[in-house]
This record gives C-alpha cells, sequence and structure tokens, in this order.
C-alpha cells in the first residue's frame, strides 16, 4: 500500500531510516539495510569515509541511485564544525540534505539546543535542507521550524540507550502542533518502540545501534521494518477509545 511522505519536494516511500555505524564491517551493513526496507541511508560525514572515492568507501556498498544518502554532523561539539562538514558534504556532492547535529554533552549526547538552533538558521540561508536533531521539547522544535528546518527530529531517549520513547507526551505535543514532517531519532530499542512511535504520528524513526548492536543485525532490522509498517497501518486505522471498564464484543439482543 502506497504511503508516502514528502520534504521540500522530495519523496519518501520508507518511513524507517537507518544508520551505518556500528556494524562489524560494511558487509552486514548492506545487508541490514537491504532487511530493513529503507530508502535513507545516514552517514556521519565526520566518522565515515564517503568523500575520498580512492580508497574503500562506504558508497561502495550502499549505492547511491537506490538509497537516499543522508549525511550527518554526528561528533560534532561546536556550531563551526557542524557547518563545516556540513559543507563538505555537499562541496562532494553527497545531498543538500544534511542531518544536523551539534552536541552539547559527551557523556549524554544530549543536544546544544542553542548551537543547533543557531547552526539551523545559517543552513538554512544557505539552501541546506535542514534535519535538526533535538530533545522532544515543543517550543524548541517550532523554534528550529521558524528557523529554517524542513523537519524536525526528536530523540526518544539517549543515543543508543535502547529506552524506547520516554516521553509520548512531549512528542503528542510536537506532533499537534507540527507543519513539517516529525522523525523519532534516536534511542529505540526494538520494533514495539518503532511501532508506538509510528501509531503517535511520527512521520518516520531513524535509528542505527538498536539494529546494529543486537545479536542478529539483519533479523533486527527485518524486526523494525514490520513494527514501522504494523505502527503506521494501526494510525492510518484509527484505534479504538480507551475505556475503564469493559464492553462486550458481541451484542447480547435476545436469545431463544
Amino acid at each position: 500500500m502506497e504511503d508516502t511522505f514528502v520534504i521540500r519536494g522530495i519523496e519518501f516511500r520508507s518511513r524507517l531510516w537507518v544508520g551505518t555505524g556500528k556494524y562489524k564491517d560494511f558487509d552486514e551493513t548492506r545487508k541490514a539495510i537491504e532487511a530493513s526496507g529503507a530508502d535513507v541511508v545516514t552517514v556521519a560525514v565526520r566518522r565515515t569515509n564517503i568523500t575520498d572515492r580512492k580508497s574503500e568507501n562506504l558508497l561502495d556498498y550502499i549505492d547511491p541511485t537506490k538509497y537516499k544518502i543522508l549525511p550527518n554532523t554526528a561528533g560534532c561539539y561546536t556550531v563551526a564544525d557542524a557547518l563545516r562538514y556540513s559543507r563538505l558534504a555537499r562541496e562532494a556532492g553527497i545531498s543538500d540534505l544534511i542531518k544536523l547535529e551539534v552536541i552539547g554533552d559527551e557523556r549524554t549526547l544530549f543536544p546544544d539546543n542553542i548551537g543547533l538552533l543557531e547552526a539551523t538558521g545559517i543552513l538554512a540561508k544557505e539552501g541546506f535542507i535542514v534535519l535538526p536533531y533535538t530533545t522532544d521539547d515543543p517550543v524548541m522544535a517550532k523554534r528550529l521550524v521558524d528557523a529554517g528546518a524542513a523537519a524536525v527530529m526528536p530523540l526518544a531517549a539517549p543515543i543508543g540507550s535502547g529506552l524506547g520513547i520516554r516521553n509520548p507526551y512531549n512528542l503528542k505535543i510536537i506532533l499537534e502542533q507540527a507543519t513539517v514532517p516529525i522523525i523519532v531519532d534516536a534511542g529505540v530499542g526494538t520494533a514495539s518502540d518503532v511501532a508506538i512511535a509510528m501509531e503517535l504520528g511520527c512521520d518516520a524513526v531513524l535509528l542505527n545501534t538498536a539494529i546494529a548492536g543486537a545479536e542478529d543485525p539483519i533479523m533486527m532490522a527485518t524486526a523494525m521494518k514490520y513494527g514501522v509498517i504494523a505502527g503506521r497501518l494501526a494510525h492510518r486505522a484509527g484505534r479504538i477509545g480507551k475505556k475503564l471498564y469493559a464492553t462486550a464484543s458481541s451484542p447480547y439482543g435476545d436469545m431463544l
């Protein structure tokens, strides 16, 4: 069943986006991405070779004609670094899309929202399609949109924690006021977590560690694919209301 969404004129067919870090090798990365059914693959410009085509390159294993490559600024702790690596990805011909990260704390990897807001405004003015990774703060989400963000990527929980969605109520508020796509990013651990994100009405989920760190990454990638599909279908179908007392599944009527 066709169910695409659009960011700045770019159509996305899969609502599961995946990262490329923490796998044992590029071949496992390729197999997991294929199993996930994703059409968006995010790559850390600072940590992964995607610009030097003369040496072994991730893009030798991930066909850029098949997947949308989403460069990210993972590992950047300053606005200057985030801007530099965003521009490097564009100059290398990778994409105008950028998953923008400005990390504020080394231990928690929570974003520096002040720096993030500044970098979002600068890159948006330069024509980038900016997808900022942020906290689940509804006020900050709105300010990022006002600064030019093409989508907003609130965390479910700290990066790599596997804790799942810690604050669905904040996500609901973000979704209610959203004028751009909302993509949950970071902290999910298993298929039920992504299903919950989709049931809430999020447009997509981006994850990496939950697949790459699983005992069987290929199997987990498949599970995540079906978790997203199930959650999205449930959201579109419309769940029943919650009630305090039981309601009979079958009407009693007259018994003969």
